[in-house]
């Protein structure tokens, strides 16, 4: 399967660690984002053709993804009926119920216009269930168990992980980092057994949201569970919390009565995270307020895919239940995660969004699935 990473190589020893950029500023209070300061390179995190390091390259013509994973992983394991695969679905995350209607999507005032936050337009979309939370370490691990599925992540061998929370014998042996973001470096053995890379574990974080998923390994979860990916207008309807035109899911002030509400980054990116919020990684699901829908974490925390293609273009004409373009090379995601912080990733708003290619895996992004029937 085709995967792009923009890379650049440092030709040094073998030991040499990348050093980090400059700090990105501390937080402000306009609605935008600073000139130039589009993200925390998220986006950028994508693999060469053939799963090796280099510079971008042009997909070939196969730019969709094969229907396999969820095929092998809806009817094969779904068929199974033994007593221990019916104990391992008992830990699934509990479902809300969205009942549907219209709202506005996307915002006539984007703080990240390249992305495609606007313009702002009616959609309808079908009621739904929703995960309360994103697919935890332990629900995931049940899926591998019954299933036996291999992440792409660790068919290939590594993964991103971004550089402020790797320990130092494994920074020591890493000799290159991403281009546009130096911060995010490519890690042998990280997976999402291994978050940080080989000399780390879930033992002690089963509750936290699964991380280093790809799209692909994302539908496999979902379809295994009979459940889907939400499309982005699901996501974005869910993520509003039946508020109208506000920019996060309990409103438009980022820390009511300095609460905070989401697990986001305080301080200086990419140098300094302080963790007012109690965490500089991944926090527990459910550590933070519900919305106005009953969804925890539904910004902040980890990245959740959609099933959407991803494209900046939107009409402006009423639309029902859309899902994006028929095919593209990169999917949507949503929701921001731990590494946002506004002087640099103003990404946790719920028009927010950003793009990865479906085979991308990174420390900070994981899913939450929907459903037409409750299960």
């Amino acid at each position: 399967m085709a995967r792009y990473f923009a890379l650049v190589f440092f030709l040094g020893c073998a030991s040499e660690v990348v050093c980090l950029q400059g700090a990105c500023g501390a937080e402000q209070e306009q609605p935008s984002a600073p000139e130039g300061a589009a993200g925390c390179g998220c986006d950028k995190l994508k693999r060469a053709v053939g799963g090796g390091h280099g510079s971008v390259v042009e997909l070939g013509e196969d730019k969709t993804l094969s229907a396999d994973p969820a095929v092998k992983y809806s009817t094969e394991a779904n068929e199974r009926t033994s007593e221990a695969q019916g104990d391992e679905k008992k830990i699934q995350s509990q479902m809300v119920w969205i009942s549907g209607g219209e709202f506005l999507m996307g915002t006539d005032d984007p703080a990240i216009p390249a992305d495609g936050e606007g313009p702002q337009r009616w959609v309808h979309v079908d009621s739904f269930y929703m995960d309360i939370q994103e697919v935890t370490n332990q629900q995931f691990q049940s899926f591998i168990s019954v299933t036996g599925y291999v992440t792409e992540a660790e068919k290939f061998g590594d993964s991103f992980v971004f550089e402020g929370i790797l320990s130092e014998p494994v920074k020591s042996q890493i000799t290159q980092a991403v281009a546009a973001a130096p911060w995010w470096l490519p890690v042998k053995g990280a997976n999402w057994r291994h978050p940080e890379g080989p000399d780390s574990n879930i033992t002690a974080r089963l509750d936290h949201p699964v991380l280093h998923v790809s799209w692909a390994d994302a539908v496999a979860y979902c379809s295994w569970a009979n459940k889907r990916l939400p499309t982005e207008a699901e996501w974005e309807y869910a993520c509003r919390g039946g508020l109208k035109d506000r920019l996060y899911p309990w409103g438009n002030k980022l820390n009511p009565k300095g609460q905070h509400y989401a697990n986001l980054w305080q301080g200086d990116f990419p140098t300094h995270n302080s963790g007012e919020d109690g965490y500089v990684k991944t926090s527990p699901v459910m550590s933070f307020p519900a919305n106005g829908f009953g969804l925890y974490d539904i910004v902040g925390n980890a990245w959740e895919w959609t099933s959407d293609w991803w494209t900046v273009h939107h009409t402006t004409d009423q639309q029902y239940n859309p899902v994006g373009p028929p095919s593209g090379t990169d999917k949507v995601k949503k929701g921001g995660s731990y590494m946002c912080h506004k002087s640099y990733c103003y990404r946790y708003r719920c028009a927010a969004r950003s793009q990865n290619t479906p085979d991308s895996s990174a420390s900070n992004l994981g899913f939450r699935c929907v459903s037409q029937e409750q299960r």
